[in-house]
């Protein structure tokens, strides 16, 4: 019997010493955004971390804002819009699927029609 394995961007594989090269950072920078909350990584059951790529890609993302001059709590905030924004898309799509007609009602506060 073959096992099969299914790894996606949000599979905790990588150990923090492996993230941490992977994401160009040391360990303790690491830590200290699992801590503030810029990334999640996954936990073992010894409490041990584990990011996904995802996570990798989104420490390469802070890295970037971060070499770009702008601060931990703008970052935060950046993040945080992306991610709304990510989801508001998703929504969208979503509401089109359910209704493919391309319809549009225009409506203007204040007006009554007569």
């Amino acid at each position: 019997m073959a096992n099969s394995y299914h790894f996606d961007d949000e599979t905790p594989l990588y150990v923090i010493s492996i993230a941490a090269q992977l994401s160009g950072m040391h360990p303790q920078t690491l830590r200290q955004y699992d801590r503030m909350g810029l990334v999640s990584p996954d936990r073992t059951g010894g409490h041990n971390r584990l990011y996904s790529q995802r996570d990798i890609n989104r420490l390469r993302t802070v890295a970037a804002l971060s070499a770009e001059g702008i601060t931990l709590a703008g970052i935060v905030r950046i993040l945080n819009l992306e991610e709304q924004l990510e989801r508001a898309l998703l929504e969208i799509e979503i509401l089109r699927e359910r209704n493919p007609s391309n319809a549009v009602v225009v409506w203007r506060p204040g007006r009554r029609s007569r």
